[in-house]
């Protein structure tokens, strides 16, 4: 017990050191690639970030727990928008981009519609689960949202903050691998450990996966999210949770369901609404408000309170 704490501290503190390298050396790439910060967060962040669910499935699905790999992408996306977002708004309110509200909180919508109908089998099968085929739609989706983001992303507004010299190359390379290699190494040792501990516990697979697992795998959204804020660089503290929460289930999942079918509770479904509210949420927050496009601290502190009565009643229900 005491070694499985140990190397649980080991994984926080690489999770905190592969965030602040990833957030500055994908910042330098994006600066010499011209590229703004929002995408920056939609693409190279949140999918560095976004490392741990996919790792942690892979494993999962070869180890014949699907259960465990949905459950994670749930409880990932549902703490990226209610408590990584209520936290960074809390630090520091957060601007949200036009084209964020046009294309890619609606895509958060989408995926989390198409995940639920097909863990629900509307389209193929007579079992609840996310097959194969599904699978490489759910690709072929990624696909397509990748190569709008990189076509019709817009210029930023109001970052005249961000340092606009990139950093040398070398140095540029070195914290971007650095970054993502300790995310994964920090990714691994929490989701393994927190395993470990929760089994001890006698939890159920589906509820590691949406509790424990996807509170470790979502550190590094966490802190990357967090340490954008922090800068007061609202386009990747918003474009790190959108973008990982799509490329979550459009990649993360597409790429799980290949290795094995993915097994769909029932009850889940409960949380499934929950992550639909969270996202209604989110998008209520931005267009309303004392700020236009914003999500202020008070917002924050209410989804913060959401993500408490969301793991609570998880809990409770299993």
């Amino acid at each position: 017990m005491l070694l499985t704490f140990t190397l649980l501290i080991v994984g926080f503190v690489a999770l905190i050191m592969g965030a602040n390298w990833l957030v500055d050396g994908a910042t330098s790439v994006g600066i010499r690639a011209k590229l703004s910060p929002l995408i920056i967060g939609l693409t190279i962040v949140a999918f560095g970030t976004s490392l741990p669910e996919l790792i942690v499935n892979i494993f999962s699905c070869a180890k014949g727990s699907s259960g465990l790999a949905i459950g994670n992408i749930i409880g990932s996306n549902t703490m990226n928008i209610l408590l990584i977002l209520g936290v960074s708004a809390m630090i520091y309110p957060i601007d949200v981009n036009n084209i964020s509200i046009k294309r890619d909180i609606p895509t958060g919508f989408i995926a989390t519609l198409a995940l639920t109908l097909m863990a629900n089998d509307f389209f193929i099968g007579h079992s609840k689960t996310v097959n194969w085929i599904e699978g490489i739609v759910l690709l072929l989706l990624a696909a397509v949202y990748l190569y709008m983001t990189m076509k019709k992303s817009e210029s930023p507004t109001g970052d005249a903050d961000i340092e606009q010299i990139p950093l040398p190359w070398g140095k540029t390379l070195l914290l971007l691998f650095a970054g993502i290699g300790c995310l994964y190494l920090g990714g691994e040792l929490v989701s393994r450990n927190a395993q470990e501990l929760a089994r001890s516990w006698g939890m159920d697979e589906s509820m590691i996966g949406l509790t424990i697992v996807a509170t470790a795998t979502s550190l590094p959204e966490l802190i990357t999210s967090v340490v954008a804020a922090t800068k007061k660089n609202s386009d990747i503290a918003i474009g790190n949770v959108v973008g990982s929460n799509i490329l979550n289930i459009f990649i993360v999942l597409g790429i799980s369901s290949l290795i094995m079918p993915l097994e769909f509770k029932a009850q889940m479904n409960n949380q499934l609404f929950i992550l639909f509210g969270a996202n209604a949420l989110m998008l209520l927050f931005v267009l309303t408000g004392k700020g236009k496009h914003k999500l202020s601290r008070v917002e924050g502190s209410l989804m913060l309170l959401g993500y408490v009565a969301f793991i609570t009643y998880s809990i409770i229900s299993a």
